[in-house]
């Protein structure tokens, strides 16, 4: 859908800005908004009259909202109680961290106040606090908060910075024309990609039930079936075994760090040494953040694996996180490779293993820090079909997932195509390159009804 332009153009006198509609002015945020800094963080009560009342951290910001699931207490003056408290449609900024991330405040708490790591920009004269939030969020994207904060160091959004943003400010009438037509048009494209997500999920699961039934049940659905004993396995075909770990491993061994020589990102010639953050999605492992020298592999300072290893993310958030390597390779501490023995494949294995997550959190006992110990990896139990079914498996599971992994690529270039869409929408709609004012009402009233 195309939208009109205004009629005539002006210099904005920002050289990023560029033109901006000829009615506009072009002013610094404070000549709309008052901005404030927050109270630094107060343990304990100075005096009789402090409350200890609820207060927002940056950590509470979201570009989605305010997320009041996590709220502390904190003590305030009568004084910092009547100049710290949040009314409706007051603008929250970051100061600090992820600088300039902003929310609106919706009144979502009774008596609630803000920390100095937010700035409350309040609007004077009119304007309109939903406006400027999408204005904020422009200019984050385009990357001039980061300038104007020296991200390069440690970026501070300081209540001054803030004041000094430059702001197009059409008139306040316009302003809620603006964000009223942003809010419409924003809600479709998320609802759209709320969509697309579902789909994701969809396609997670698909994914994950087909292997875990190919990989347990076979590919034959007229096999005579036998119990497992085990009840979370349930029926396995009759011809089949069902062993743990220690039966079909040659060994079951823990990577490390080399001291001598730390692993490095500046190598390109040197063996794979992997850490949980090189496992995605793929099953397949491939290369290493960082690597090892030939040299501290050839010493024996690291532990080598060779081809046809499982590796599995033994402790923290990916515990149970699986890869298949196919040369020889390295890793951290925090991974154990099973080296399987001749009586399973060990890509069958790696797929097997790529459903039990939930499992290997049990048997690690993530109440606490889960860690899966070598002796714990070793009773892990699976379904162990003869050698040449292993391998029709795991061509039928290839096949299966790339299917599946399309159409879950699809829908993630959906998705980018529609954030591009909306960002892009935002910023023609406050910049003044789109004319909304007679597509959406700016009554904020009948927008809601």
């Amino acid at each position: 859908m195309s939208f009109p332009r205004y009629e005539n153009y002006k210099d904005s006198g920002v050289e990023w800005l560029g033109e901006v509609p000829e009615h506009w002015g072009v002013a610094p945020l404070k000549r709309g908004f008052e901005v404030r800094l927050g109270k630094m963080l107060q343990p304990e009560s100075s005096s009789s009259h402090d409350e200890l009342l609820p207060y927002l951290r940056a950590a509470n910001i979201q570009w989605y909202g305010v997320d009041v699931s996590d709220i502390k207490l904190m003590w305030f003056s009568q004084k910092e109680r009547s100049q710290l408290t949040l009314q409706a449609d007051d603008l929250l900024i970051s100061e600090g961290g992820d600088v300039g991330r902003s929310a609106l405040w919706r009144g979502e708490i009774d008596n609630c106040h803000f920390q100095n790591s937010i700035n409350r920009v309040r609007a004077r004269e009119s304007n309109y606090g939903r406006y400027l939030y999408y204005w904020i969020s422009v200019i984050k994207d385009k990357g001039y908060i980061d300038v104007l904060c020296n991200k390069s160091t440690i970026a501070h959004f300081t209540a001054e910075k803030v004041q000094t943003v430059p702001v197009p400010f059409p008139a306040p009438i316009e302003q809620q024309s603006i964000a009223a037509f942003l809010d419409r048009e924003t809600a479709k494209i998320d609802a759209l990609i709320a969509e697309q997500q579902r789909l994701i999920d969809l396609l997670k699961e698909k994914r994950q039930a087909v292997i875990s039934h190919t990989v347990t049940k076979g590919l034959n659905p007229d096999v005579p079936m036998k119990d497992s004993g085990i009840e979370w396995l349930g029926e396995v075909p009759e011809h089949w075994d069902v062993w743990n770990v220690r039966r079909i491993a040659i060994s079951v061994q823990t990577g490390g760090t080399p001291s001598s020589e730390p692993p490095s990102t500046e190598l390109d010639d040197g063996c794979v040494w992997y850490t949980p953050g090189d496992f995605g999605e793929e099953l397949r492992l491939t290369d290493s953040a960082r690597k090892i020298t030939r040299a501290v592999a050839a010493s024996g300072e690291a532990k080598l694996f060779p081809k046809n290893s499982v590796l599995i993310v033994s402790i923290g958030a990916t515990l149970g996180k699986v890869g298949y390597v196919e040369q020889t390779s390295s890793s951290n501490q925090q991974i154990n490779a099973i080296i399987p023995n001749n009586l399973i494949d060990g890509y069958f294995l790696a797929y097997s293993l790529s459903v039990k997550a939930e499992v290997m959190r049990f048997l690690s006992n993530a109440s606490t820090i889960g860690i899966m110990n070598q002796e714990k990896t070793k009773e892990i139990l699976l379904a162990l079909p003869p050698m040449i079914e292993q391998t029709d498996i795991t061509i039928f599971l290839d096949n299966e997932t790339a299917k599946i992994d399309t159409l879950t690529n699809e829908a993630k270039t959906a998705i980018t195509l529609l954030q591009e869409r909306r960002t892009a929408l935002i910023s023609a709609a406050v910049t003044g390159k789109i004319d909304v004012r007679d597509l959406v009402s700016a009554n904020p009233v009948e927008q809601a009804a």
